[in-house]
């Protein structure tokens, strides 16, 4: 696709973005936990969204070697998905039910370590792991930058620490009040608290462009609470797809979520 076309269609996108005032760097409301009712924004749509679940699956996966510690685990759905690639695994959730029924499903594999942990924390496992995955989870964490400096603290040294995070404060609405969101970032704002805990930069993108499109008419503009699933379903059977074809081609310039895969120095 020729410069000049992608430029036209990132200035379309982003005019339709535009909220008409400046955007809030954060929220100051009280933190919730990414687990529990907060973890409802993780994988959104359950089975109505598959394709997405793909899709962050096929994002992370490259990224993550053999040994993994996943912060904000929920039911443990997303670390399962690296069963049999992974010589140890840490999974764990700051929700008394998500930590139970974490614990009932791996009792009995000395592979897997089970914690009970919110950040900021010291953070003791058995050994440190050479990729730490957080799905949804910073964007809860006012002190963001001691959160990362306590989980390099445990990541081997050249290892990663893989960030999902929902994008751009323009798309702040409701929802995220109610699931404890302190703020959503852009890669300018989550590479400063990246670099502000003294790791390096891989990757850093604003990905699902379209998505955040359609989040900004329903939550933004069209004052939805919540997402309905019904809408959900069909957004994932075609919009999803249709994002995943687009940014083959054309580096997003926005977009519902930020991922960035941070290096731990050697």
């Amino acid at each position: 696709m020729p410069p000049a076309q992608k430029n036209s269609i990132a200035r379309s996108l982003l005019g339709l973005l535009g909220s008409g005032r400046p955007a809030p760097e954060t929220f100051e409301g009280d933190d919730q936990p990414a687990a529990g009712e907060g973890q409802l924004e993780n994988h959104l749509g359950g089975d109505e969204a598959k394709n997405y679940r793909q899709y962050e699956y096929d994002t992370v996966a490259p990224h993550v070697g053999r040994s993994l510690l996943e912060v904000g685990s929920g039911l443990g759905h997303f670390s399962e998905q690296f069963a049999g690639r992974l010589d140890y695994l840490v999974v764990s959730d700051n929700d008394p039910y998500c930590v139970e029924q974490l614990t009932k499903r791996y009792q009995g594999n000395d592979d897997v370590e089970v914690l009970d942990l919110a950040l900021p924390a010291e953070i003791k496992i058995k050994r440190k792991v050479d990729t730490v995955v957080m799905m949804n989870v910073l964007e809860h964490i006012k002190d963001d930058v001691q959160a990362l400096k306590d989980l390099a603290a445990v990541v081997e040294p050249g290892g990663r620490i893989v960030i999902w995070v929902p994008g751009y404060m323009q798309l702040y609405g409701d929802f995220d009040r109610k699931v404890g969101h302190v703020t959503r970032y852009t890669p300018k704002t989550l590479a400063a608290t990246v670099k502000g805990a003294g790791l390096g930069i891989d990757v850093l993108k604003p990905i699902n462009f379209l998505g955040g499109i359609a989040w900004w008419a329903a939550v933004r503009r069209g004052g939805a609470g919540y997402p309905d699933p019904k809408l959900v379903k069909i957004y994932d059977r075609t919009v999803v797809p249709t994002t995943r074809l687009i940014e083959r081609v054309v580096r997003p310039p926005f977009g519902q979520t930020v991922f960035c895969v941070a290096r731990v120095p050697e």
